[in-house]
């Protein structure tokens, strides 16, 4: 729920720079072309006359995909960048290619509100194999080591709380983690044994959902920013003698976004092919920019006001009504975002100003109408 009050203290997201603009893409390139590199003639096609070019359009705001298996982030991005013919796009988080479920997009000015997404909690529903361990955490790995053992439901239940909370966890081999300059994944596909440190991840809640005779269990996790399901697997096999890895994830929550915010691939296209007959609008998949500031104080401020900070002026807070605190808000005018502003020294001084021209949600999608 949106705090309209500026009270309350709050801290800055703290997302490094780096983290955030990796996620934003003019042109998102496919795994493959990475690969190739930048001198592969292939890489640049020429246009076919017969292919005229889409004009790039603002369009502002959210969609959180329901990704499909099998489709990687980078891809969803580009997907949705063209079903909009939208100038900027982003993700909030790289969601593996064999989980589905939400991957949060950010479309024009909505990019800038990444870092307080990608900071928010997350939640997980996974299924692990008991038995197999292997070089990626997952069912498209190698086997590397198996066991005849199957746990019992009490044993891992017994041992959940030894990974709720904050705890260190060494990422997997197969991560997107940088070592000397290069991603993990790719030195261990290149057959390099990575040492990775470990890291401090912090676990909200675990539970043990269901255990069958299967050799399965599925699990709900909630956690925080950096954590690797796939080394929860991992680790509670290792623990428990009988070794595992994930055969299948899903999110079902990203920050404020929920599985009731989730759009099927299937849908957007369908909504795209009616807009394109008129017969419906691409705003009502689109989700407003400030929901993702969904935990962020707003400050309301007059017209007279809102005209000096969108030239990036500081304005003066003065009066019985000037909010007491300091940290972060977010700054409207007349009901419309105008601004993300720090209060300090009895100023609201801007940070980032938002120009919201162009399509923005619509009133459908903001009442849950889709």
């Amino acid at each position: 729920m949106i705090v309209t009050t500026a009270n309350s203290v709050i801290e800055q997201p703290n997302a490094e720079s780096s983290d955030v603009q990796k996620n934003i893409f003019q042109e998102p390139r496919s795994d493959e072309q990475q690969r190739r590199g930048n001198n592969d003639p292939r890489q640049k096609q020429p246009r076919q006359n017969n292919q005229p070019r889409r004009d790039k359009r603002d369009v502002h705001g959210w969609v959180v995909l329901d990704k499909p298996i099998g489709m990687t982030s980078t891809h969803a991005v580009a997907v949705l960048k063209r079903l909009f013919s939208a100038k900027r796009a982003g993700h909030a988080g790289t969601l593996d290619p064999l989980a589905s479920g939400g991957l949060p997009i950010a479309l024009g000015e909505a990019t800038k509100t990444v870092p307080f997404v990608m900071d928010g909690r997350k939640r997980y529903r996974f299924t692990v194999a008991w038995g197999e361990e292997r070089d990626t955490d997952d069912t498209e790995g190698r086997v590397t080591q198996t066991s005849d053992v199957r746990p019992s439901a009490e044993a891992i239940r017994d041992l959940l709380p030894r990974f709720t909370g904050l705890i260190e966890q060494i990422p997997p081999q197969y991560s997107a983690i940088k070592v000397q300059g290069e991603r993990a994944y790719d030195l261990a596909r290149d057959g390099e044994t990575v040492e990775l440190k470990p890291r401090p991840v912090e676990i909200h809640q675990l539970t043990l959902v269901e255990h069958g005779d299967n050799g399965q269990s599925v699990f709900e996790a909630e956690c925080g920013k950096g954590t690797y399901v796939r080394a929860l697997a991992r680790d509670i096999g290792r623990i428990l003698g009988c070794f595992g890895h994930i055969c299948a994830l899903r999110r079902t929550l990203v920050g404020p976004f929920t599985e009731r915010d989730m759009i099927p691939l299937e849908q957007l296209e369908a909504l795209c092919n009616r807009a394109a007959s008129g017969e419906g609008s691409l705003a009502d998949a689109l989700l407003p920019v400030e929901t993702a500031l969904d935990d962020i104080p707003a400050l309301a401020v007059t017209r007279a006001d809102a005209a000096r900070l969108h030239r990036g002026q500081a304005v003066l807070l003065r009066g019985r009504d000037a909010p007491n605190s300091s940290g972060t808000v977010y700054v409207t005018v007349a009901g419309r975002l105008l601004a993300l502003a720090e209060i300090g020294n009895g100023e609201l001084i801007p940070k980032r100003v938002f120009n919201l021209t162009g399509l923005t949600a619509s009133s459908a999608r903001n009442n849950g109408s889709v």
